[in-house]
C-alpha cells in the first residue's frame, strides 16, 4: 500500500531534503523515524529537493507500508520522535502508482526579506539595511511569465534534460517591514528561486533595470544573473496534485 505524508520542517539544521554521505539530511531523519516505527526498512520519495538551510511549510512524500495506517494514531507517534523542527501533518493512503514527484503539477515558493533588523528572525527572513524599489522589482519579475527556459538561474553543472518552467506567479507583495516574494510553476531548477530573487533585488538596488532581465533570461548564462540570495529566506509553501491521484483512493 502506497501512502503521502504532509510535513513541514525548519532547514537551519541540515543539509538539505535529500540524503548526504557525510551530513544529516532532512530525508535521513525521516526514514530513520518511520522505519523505527513501522519496524521495517521505509524509503520515502519527496516532491522535490531543497537546498541546504531551506524550509518547508509543505512537502509531500510517499512510501510503501504493508499495514493499514491511521494517519492521526501514527502522526502521534512519529512526532514523538522526530526532532521539533520536523512535523508529519497528515497521512494519506493513496493509489498505489501515486507519485510525490511526478505527479505533482504546482510549486509555490515564498521568499521572505524584512527591510530592517530583528533578532528574532535571523533563521527565516533575509534581513536587509538598504532601500528596494519594489516597483522595479515586480516589473523584472513579470518578465519570468514571458519565458520558460530559465538556465541562466540554474545553478552550473546541472544533470536536468530540460532548463524549462512555467512560471505561473511571480510577484512582491510589502506588508511594512516585511516583504515577500511568491513564485509558483509546474517545476523549479536546482537553486533557481534564490538566482531569481538575488537578481531581482539588484533591480532593487538599483544596479540594473527591470528590462535587463531580459537579456539575462535570453543569455542562458548562469554568470550574468544576480548572486543567489541566502537560503535561510527560502520557503516551500504549496505543492498541487490533481484531486484524483491522493485523495478519495480508499
Amino acid at each position: 500500500m502506497r501512502y503521502f505524508v504532509e510535513l513541514s520542517y525548519l532547514g537551519k539544521n541540515y543539509h538539505g531534503w535529500q540524503i548526504q554521505p557525510n551530513a544529516i539530511s532532512v530525508q535521513e531523519v525521516v526514514q530513520k523515524c518511520l522505519t523505527t516505527i513501522l519496524r521495517s526498512s521505509t524509503e520515502v520519495v519527496a516532491a522535490g529537493r531543497t537546498d541546504a538551510g531551506v524550509h518547508a511549510s509543505q512537502m509531500f512524500v510517499h512510501f510503501d507500508a504493508e499495514i493499514e495506517i491511521d494517519s492521526d494514531v501514527y502522526c502521534y507517534k512519529i512526532n514523538a520522535l522526530l526532532p521539533n523542527d520536523i512535523v508529519f501533518h497528515r497521512i494519506t493512503k493513496v493509489k498505489t502508482n501515486a507519485h510525490a514527484r511526478f505527479d505533482a503539477t504546482k510549486r509555490s515558493y515564498e521568499y521572505k526579506i524584512l527591510m530592517g533588523r530583528s533578532p528574532f528572525t535571523t533563521d527565516t527572513q533575509w534581513q536587509i539595511n538598504h532601500s528596494l524599489d519594489i516597483a522595479s522589482m515586480n516589473k523584472a519579475a513579470n518578465y519570468l511569465l514571458v519565458y520558460t527556459n530559465f538556465k541562466c538561474f540554474s545553478r552550473s553543472k546541472t544533470d536536468v534534460r530540460t532548463y524549462n518552467c512555467d512560471i505561473t506567479r511571480a510577484e512582491w507583495i510589502q506588508d511594512k517591514n516585511n516583504l515577500t516574494f511568491y513564485i509558483s510553476a509546474d517545476r523549479f531548477l536546482r537553486n533557481m528561486v534564490r538566482a531569481i530573487v538575488g537578481t531581482l533585488i539588484d533591480v532593487g538596488k538599483g544596479k540594473m533595470a527591470p528590462e535587463e532581465i531580459i537579456q539575462i533570461i535570453e543569455s542562458e548564462n548562469r554568470s550574468k544573473a544576480g548572486a543567489s540570495a541566502p537560503a535561510h529566506g527560502l520557503f516551500l509553501t504549496e505543492i498541487m496534485y490533481p484531486e484524483t491521484r491522493i485523495h478519495d483512493c480508499y
